[in-house]
């Protein structure tokens, strides 16, 4: 137990520190002069100084200047005195350490530029000399640059004096010495510390008294406060270092600026280990591996012998550390399984440790991936940086909804020095926290890269000689997981999400690239799946080349500082090319693939000469009974304007022609199957426009308000129940502006800021029909016009409401809000491969901080009625943000950052959002499956070449079908290794036991494998929230499609 000590107690040493710094230290903060210019400046003689200004510092002691990337000079010169408070300093090294806050800055010594830094490199120590003589002189200069987006400052300009010989220490070590043992005794010996305040303050004053020289004060105050060290054992504690260098692959640059940094760090780094062989570095990141073997394979080499000698260690698991809360279950097994087979494959053995120590927080489902793709441990230290709570634990078990578990590991902060007062600290921390003596600590430069410093590492062997401090020794963290892991059985569990209360806003930001994600997620799923089957049913070339790439630029595109739209324009004006070399050749392998399918179907002969054979794809694994969109544009001729669709055998079905070339009809579609129509010409009908703005089926009336805009009813015909308590889809924009971290960071209090309401331009029926009613309403929001369409379908309790929208706000939200006729609880929200609920009425700080939630398709609010559960899903298509009280949902539809992009949002969007009413609990209504369906569209096929017709063919034929209702298909596709066999992977989407069966005629399931396709036991029943993997091998399917 810590019991309280006097401050009294401690003054006389913290005097004593201050005194013995200062007798190495001079603060020159305040000796600078400047210029404000963008000239080169390579002369620095006294005389020219002079005519710069004198700086003044602001109440913090910094030194500010204007941002906007305005360049500052600041230039001193100083001499080198005898000593400091009778220290002398002849034969110590002189370093300058310096904090600057700057895009760019340059440093010169004696007019010769020696080196440079940035907003990450912001804290080097500058070598002036190695052993200084009195009387020396030095000149500095600083060319800086201020940040586009902020001010510029320097925060620290330090001469330090240091000694090189580790039996003779400086008076400023025995200073740091002398705080570490303070730190050590204050944290596990506290009734020992007015002790040591006692003894220092002796010691001081003897010296005093009797005139010591500064050798013998020194020797007498290290005995002093060593002998009380001892007492605790100090050097029973262990510090492991492992170098770091934290790259975001883009950020404040673009990505091929990330190359040459790359390639910067680990030269560096090699270079380092020759000089410093204790040096183990790590780094994470395929993708990076392999543009570095590709562009630089002697680099490449370099590093693979060092990985070989234990000196390098490749971890992290995923191709890059991606955003973990907006992408999809099947994206996570993507990372994972790319990522790991390349350090296998290239290095010879699998990642043990995800290290992920920059990502925005961390869905609840992901300890299933980790532990079901070889992961032991799980690093991160992001959960450091919230703004309300601080997270209960550095080491625990973090449990997954399924029961899987990860052990978990909060890391020290990354991008230090080696700092010893600060590791100290840390030490302590650790061991009061987990019980565990032996820490891990992270030095080197990051965000840009950089890695450890030559300096970072001398100042390591220097602290390896004190009596007092913690042995220090280079590690992996393979190594260190294993001696943490004795810890492990008595470790806290972890059972929720890992939220992290900051950077809400980065569900919402850059829109574009969520939609990009989001369409080419389910893209690929579709390609994949019917690319597999091509190859099964038509023996067509499975197109492995193409669909690994595509995947690998979504995984890509996901990293953490891409995805959530935290990066500047040119980052942006990169990806989107990527994402569309995505949609090309993700559309090509579908299309390719299922023109090869409908060739070897066998149709029938037409029921007249005019028709034409429609073909409609269904790739999700559960039958579909929807509205079917034809596009008419190939076909459609001025003879022939509108078109009727009948069944195989020629019976007409009810149909509808709209005016954007389509024709609509109700079909149900088999599982991962497709059903055949036939569409002809017919004759126009005349369009007729109800007088009042009512879309109505048999499921639900919608009223919406002819002076707003907004739905004034949601009624449920066959519960007889209204759902809204007031306006509906209600626009709210809200001013967002004033935190520094712009795209990031949602104005905590913004609720508190709303902006006028929207103003209706107009209100226009588009359709009226019993397949299809849309009513258009266009809407006024500032600078910004929302286009909706609110559309209500046959056979379906789904209100849609499309959205075109010209964004042109400035610092601005705005959500859609839905008040509920019910008091729910909790809300429930979809997570990759699985759900979590969160409560509406929060109670305690850490549930407070969640005002803004991440979820995929769907958030739902059901509460218990007088007939049975009752619900409300707001389901989606490309939105991520929501956030819900009792009796409302809101989703978050756009924001407008400045910094780091300041074109951010600005444009058109176009996006969909769906409400569904329903009886039951969410999982009896099935809405993760309508989520799916608003995503996952049919594809369908009109006309198909070179189609075959037979008397016999067949309606529809479904290819694979799973009998349990809760489970979701993720991949259908080839074996990574074997050519013979395919891989069928799926979730248990309702947090209960599932049945498998599969119904196929082309595949039979065979053996559970893991995530990375290795062998692995499973129990018969799919337990809840399972993912599992099946290989599955090949039934005969030679024989025609529609005959089977």
């Amino acid at each position: 137990m810590n019991l309280p000590v006097s401050s009294l107690n401690t003054k006389s040493i913290s005097t004593a520190i201050e005194n013995l710094r200062s007798c190495c230290q001079v603060d020159i903060q305040s000796t600078w002069r400047y210029q404000e210019t963008d000239e080169v400046v390579t002369d620095f003689i006294p005389f020219s100084l002079t005519d710069w200004q004198p700086v003044e510092l602001n109440e913090k002691d910094h030194i500010f200047w204007k941002g906007g990337k305005q360049v500052l000079w600041l230039g001193q010169k100083f001499s080198v005195p005898e000593n400091l408070h009778n220290f002398p300093l002849t034969g110590l090294s002189l370093r300058v350490a310096l904090v600057w806050w700057a895009d760019l800055a340059e440093v010169y010594v004696n007019d010769k530029l020696v080196l440079t830094g940035d907003l990450f490199d912001s804290s080097p120590r500058v070598l002036l000399s190695s052993s200084v003589t009195p009387g020396e002189e030095f000149t500095i200069a600083l060319r800086l640059v201020s940040p586009g987006h902020c001010d510029g400052a320097l925060m620290r300009s330090l001469a330090i004096y240091e000694s090189t010989d580790y039996n003779h220490p400086d008076a400023g070590f025995i200073a740091d010495e002398l705080a570490v043992t303070e730190i050590i005794i204050q944290n596990f010996a506290p009734e020992k510390i007015p002790n040591l305040a006692r003894e220092v303050e002796k010691v001081t004053n003897l010296k005093d008294a009797e005139n010591q020289d500064w050798k013998t004060y020194l020797v007498n105050l290290r005995e002093t406060y060593v002998g009380l060290a001892e007492f605790i054992n100090a050097q029973k504690y262990k510090i492991n270092l492992l170098g770091h260098a934290h790259l975001d692959l883009a950020w404040l640059w673009p990505v091929a600026e990330t190359w040459k940094a790359a390639q910067n760090t680990f030269e560096s780094v090699l270079q380092l280990q020759k000089d410093f062989s204790e040096l183990i570095f790590c780094h994470t990141t395929p993708a990076l591996y392999a543009w570095v073997e590709e562009n630089r394979p002697d680099l490449f080499r370099e590093i693979q012998n060092q990985v070989k000698a234990g000196k390098w260690e490749v971890l992290g698991g995923f191709w890059v550390e991606p955003d973990l809360n907006l992408i999809a279950g099947e994206s996570i097994v993507r990372q994972l399984l790319y990522g790991q087979r390349y350090f296998l494959q290239k290095f010879g053995k699998i990642s043990a440790v995800v290290w992920v120590p920059d990502t925005f927080g961390f869905c609840a489902t992901l300890p299933q991936f980790l532990a079901n793709a070889g992961i032991e441990l799980f690093v991160t230290q992001k959960l450091r940086w919230n703004d309300t709570t601080k997270f209960d634990y550095d080491l625990f078990w973090w449990r997954s909804l399924d029961g899987s578990q990860t052990l978990s590991f909060m890391s020290a902060p990354i991008g230090e020095t080696i700092e010893p007062v600060k590791m100290a600290k840390y030490a302590c921390e650790w061991k009061t926290q987990t019980g565990l003596q032996d820490s891990l600590w992270l030095p080197g430069v990051g965000d840009h890269g950089g890695g450890p410093t030559r300096d970072m590492l001398e100042t390591g062997r220097r602290w390896e000689h004190s009596p007092i401090f913690p042995k220090l020794e280079f590690t992996t963290s393979e190594k260190y997981l294993q001696q943490i892991k004795s810890a492990s059985q008595n470790l806290p569990v972890w059972e929720d999400e890992l939220y992290l209360e900051f950077h809400r806003g980065c569900y919402t930001t850059h829109a574009d690239q969520k939609r990009w994600n989001r369409k080419s997620e389910h893209l690929l799923y579709s390609a994949e799946l019917f690319a597999t089957l091509a190859n099964i049913l038509c023996g067509a070339e499975f197109p492995q080349t193409e669909i690994e790439t595509a995947w690998k630029k979504v995984l890509f595109n996901q990293f953490h500082d891409i995805l959530p739209g935290s990066s500047i324009t040119q980052v942006y004006a990169d990806a989107i090319p990527e994402w569309e070399a995505v949609e090309k050749m993700g559309t090509k392998i579908l299309e390719d693939s299922l023109k090869a399918i409908a060739s070897k179907i066998n149709i029938p002969q037409p029921p007249n000469s005019e028709s034409i054979p429609v073909i409609i794809f269904n790739s999700l694994n559960w039958e579909r009974s929807e509205v079917v969109t034809v596009d008419l544009s190939k076909i459609i001729t001025p003879n022939y304007p509108t078109w009727k669709v009948a069944d195989i055998q020629g019976k007409e079905i009810l149909s509808q022609n709209c005016e954007n070339s389509t024709l609509l009809f109700f079909a149900t579609i088999p599982s991962i199957g497709y059903s055949i129509f036939w569409i002809s010409p017919s004759s126009p009908q005349p369009k007729i426009f109800p007088k009042n703005w009512i879309l109505e089926n048999e499921y639900l009336q919608i009223q919406v308000n002819p002076e707003t805009g907004d739905l004034t009813s949601v009624f449920d015909k066959i519960k007889q129940r209204e759902i809204l308590t007031g306006a509906g889809n209600q626009l709210q924009a809200f001013t967002d502006s004033g935190q520094y971290w712009d795209a990031w960071n949602i104005d905590p209090n913004y609720n508190t800021k709303p902006l006028p309401p929207t103003e209706l331009k107009s209100i226009q029926w588009q359709e009226y029909g019993e397949i299809h009613q849309r009513l258009r309403v266009v809407r006024q929001l500032g600078k910004s016009e929302f286009r909706q369409d609110y559309i209500l379908e046959l056979g379906s309790p789904i209100l849609k409401i499309t959205n075109t929208v010209n964004w042109q706000e400035n610092q601005v939200l705005v959500k859609t809000a839905f008040p509920l006729n019910l008091q729910a609880e909790f809300a429930t929200y979809e997570i990759p491969c699985g759900a979590i609920r969160r409560p509406t009425n929060p109670q305690t700080p850490a549930q407070k901080a969640k005002w803004e939630v991440p979820a995929l398709r769907w958030a739902d609010l059901t509460t218990d009625t007088e007939v049975g559960k009752y619900g409300v899903s707001l389901l989606n298509d490309c939105k991520y943000g929501y956030d819900a009280q009792p009796s409302q949902l809101r989703l978050t539809l756009l924001r407008s950052s400045n910094w780091p992009d300041s074109q951010a949002d600005r444009g058109i969007h176009e996006f969909t959002y769906s409400l569904y009413p329903h009886l039951g609990s969410w999982e009896e209504a099935e809405t993760v499956k309508r989520g799916y369906e608003l995503n996952v569209p049919f594809q369908v096929l009109v006309n198909p070449d070179n189609y075959q017709c037979n008397s016999d063919g067949c309606q529809s034929q479904s290819f694979l079908y799973l009998s349990a209702d809760n489970l979701i298909l993720m991949a259908l596709k080839p074996s990574e290794d074997d050519s013979e066999k395919f891989i069928l992977r799926f979730y248990e989407c309702h947090g209960k036991t599932a049945n498998l069966s599969l119904q196929s005629e082309v595949l039979s399931l065979g053996e559970p494998v893991d995530l990375l396709e290795n062998c692995l036991k499973l129990e018969e029943n799919i337990q809840p929230w399972k993912i599992v993997t099946f290989q599955a091998t090949l039934i005969n399917c030679s024989q025609d499609l529609a005959n089977s």
